[in-house]
This record gives structure tokens, sequence and C-alpha cells, in this order.
């Protein structure tokens, strides 16, 4: 079920997507500062249309209304892990090579804890009695071979398949990670759902 609240959350994360995003589109050469501004203003209004397209769909599809949070949340933290990356790549001037795979990590890691909490108690509704760091470390390895189908993408696309339809080595980094990160969204949502904060089995009746 969609509510106002739910809308209300993902302009939130709609606005800090865009903010976060903007490493990524400065180290793409989009420096204008017209589009720098407009970059927070444009992902809250798409966010919001994401979930009441999940919401639309759930006639059909009732998992859809939890994926469209989860793909919201998703995006956030692909914002913020982009974002880190972009700011690493900047400063070390890496692009390429297995070095990649470190300067990857520190953005993936911050991205895992907004991600933890935001579909522990969002996306998946879990309000067990539970200490809240309960499903952490199942949390933790869904992702950390979610990390490794990442890192390990980008490494093999950027250093083994040279940069193709004649885009630079950054605009090549991003696409690289932009497979990476789908690939490893499918890998987490089954993960999380079935795995991490799945619901608890209701005993049957007399048994």
């Amino acid at each position: 079920m969609i509510t106002k609240h739910d809308y209300a959350i993902g302009a939130l994360l709609g606005f800090m997507a865009g903010i976060f995003l903007l490493p990524t589109v400065i180290n793409l050469g989009l420096r204008d500062l017209g589009v720098l501004a407009a970059v927070p203003m444009v992902f809250p209004p798409l966010f919001l249309l994401g979930i009441w397209l999940g919401k639309f769909l759930s006639r059909w599809l009732p998992f859809l209304t939890q994926f469209s949070k989860f793909a919201t949340v998703g995006f956030l933290n692909t914002a913020i892990d982009f974002g880190i990356l972009n700011i690493l790549s900047m400063i070390t001037g890496v692009t390429a090579g297995f070095v990649l795979g470190g300067v990857n990590v520190p953005g993936f890691s911050l991205a895992i804890i907004n991600s933890y909490f935001w579909n522990k108690f969002w996306v998946f509704g879990d309000r067990g009695n539970e200490n809240v760091l309960h499903d952490f470390p199942k949390f933790l390895g869904v992702t950390f071979i979610g990390l490794l189908i990442n890192s390990a993408l980008i490494v093999l696309t950027t250093t083994y398949i040279p940069p193709l339809f004649g885009v630079g080595e950054s605009a090549w980094l991003n696409m690289a990670k932009a497979a990476a990160t789908a690939f490893s969204l499918i890998w987490n949502f089954t993960g999380f759902k079935f795995l991490v904060f799945r619901a608890p089995t209701v005993p049957i009746a007399g048994s």
C-alpha cells in the first residue's frame, strides 16, 4: 500500500539523490551552474512518478508496490555510490584498472549503510522487536555478494573492454558502473525480500 507518507519520503530521497549526483555530473564535464542547480530539482518528481507507477501496476503485479519503493532507495544508493566514486576518481585520477576496485569500495560501503535502514523500515516494513541491527549480518552477506558482482563487472569492463561509442574514460567508467549496478540491484532485491527482511511464517491454527 502506498500512502501520502510514502510520496513525501520519495520526494526527499529524490532530492538527496540529486545532491549526491552532482560530483558525477561535474566529472562528466557538465559544469554549467544552471544545470547543476537543476539536478536536485529534477529527481523528486521522477521518484514520485516511479512510486505512483508501482502502485498503479500493482493491480496486476502486487510485488511492484514494494519494488517501486526498493527502486527509489536503490537509485539513492546508486547516486551515493556514483558520487563518492567520482569524487575519489577526480582526486586520485584513477579511471580504470584493478586499483579501481578499491576506489569503488568507500561509496559502495556508505550506500550499504543507507540502504539497510531505508529498506528495513520503509521498503520491507520490518517493525520487529529485535535489535535494530538484528538483520544486519544477513544484510551484509547479501550485499557483500552484490559488492563482488558490482566491483568485478566494473573492473572487467573498464580493463578489458575499450571505451565504445566514442566516449571518454570517465564516461565509460560511469557506463560500466551503471551496468554493474543493474545486475547487483536484481540480486539485492531478491536477497533482501527472501533472505533478510522476509515476513515471519504464520503458524497454522491447530498445528
